[in-house]
């Protein structure tokens, strides 16, 4: 229970002084009774309030983190497997989160956990085309033409082709070379996948970034 400025204040209406002097007003009305007086308490839960006839509801705290995924984690909130989840962590958060596309158990790096509905929609729908930054560790020396393959988009197993992707050499290492990979879409698997069919495959992943957000680099 709260009062009923408090909860018009909590619901983005007005300033609880402000909210007071829509109540004395006659503008709101708590299950249909117009309020004028103060002092009255309200279920968050259960009573609908209006103003001019709108309902109002408490808009919940926005959370966002960024979390730096380490191997051996599943992207879910549970798993029916028993596997380790990337929400293990924070079962104890003060609200629920959950974790913004995925990123593959044997992969690390850069994942968003939020309870923001609408922003989570918004960045795993295909029309947005979110970029996301990897750093991917792959087997042998690449040739330039692996790299021209992997550029233009690669068949995954459902047969449909990738939409090109930004590839570049950072560095050889010994028996190894590493690139940096930049994606538009989230296929499961998809840098892994893009690698397989060549003779210079994935051994290790890392994202480094996602629109906005990016972790701390490091290698591969």
């Amino acid at each position: 229970m709260m009062r009923l400025q408090k909860f018009l204040a909590l619901s983005g209406v007005a300033s609880r002084r402000n909210s007071e002097k829509l109540i004395a007003d006659g503008h709101v009305a708590v299950n249909g009774k117009v309020i004028t007086e103060m002092g009255v308490q309200v279920d968050e839960s259960a009573d609908v309030v209006t103003v001019d006839g709108k309902v109002c509801k408490i808009q919940e705290e926005k959370h966002y983190l960024a979390y730096n995924k380490p191997m051996g984690e599943v992207t879910t909130v549970t798993d029916p497997e028993g596997r380790p989840t990337v929400i293990d962590k924070f079962r104890d958060y003060p609200v629920r989160l959950y974790p913004v596309g995925r990123l593959d158990y044997d992969s690390e790096g850069l994942l968003l956990l939020t309870n923001d509905g609408d922003l989570m929609n918004n960045l795993l729908h295909p029309s947005r085309e979110v970029s996301k930054e990897y750093l991917v560790k792959v087997s042998n020396r690449v040739t330039d033409e692996e790299i021209r393959r992997l550029r233009a988009g690669v068949r995954l197993d459902d047969d449909r082709m990738t939409f090109p992707a930004d590839v570049h050499l950072v560095r050889y290492e010994t028996f190894a070379s590493v690139l940096l990979v930049t994606i538009h879409e989230g296929r499961n698997r998809q840098v892994r996948l893009g690698t397989r069919s060549s003779p210079s495959s994935a051994s290790a992943l890392r994202r480094l970034s996602c629109t906005t957000c990016r972790a701390a680099s490091g290698a591969a």
